[in-house]
């Protein structure tokens, strides 16, 4: 999956966050973190969510990374 475009809006000290980068990577995604507090917008769009997780424009999770959705998009 290192063709898609995988983007994980963050925050510092987010374990929530650091957890499901690892996943990504675990299943070949090499995602871009965006960390939220550094933009007005989109700290007010995601405050209570990260992690969120962006595979090529499409938001496919909120809050936590679920491992058997996440290879059923793999297998899509």
């Amino acid at each position: 999956m290192s063709d898609s475009e995988t983007i994980v809006y963050t925050r510092a000290g987010c374990h929530l966050c650091d957890d499901a980068i690892a996943l990504l990577k675990q299943h070949g995604f090499n995602p871009k973190t965006v960390d939220i507090d550094q933009d007005e917008a989109l700290q007010q769009k995601f405050t209570e969510c990260v992690p969120v997780v962006e595979i090529d424009g499409k938001i496919r999770f909120r809050g936590i990374v679920n491992e058997i959705l996440l290879k059923r998009i793999l297998n899509a």
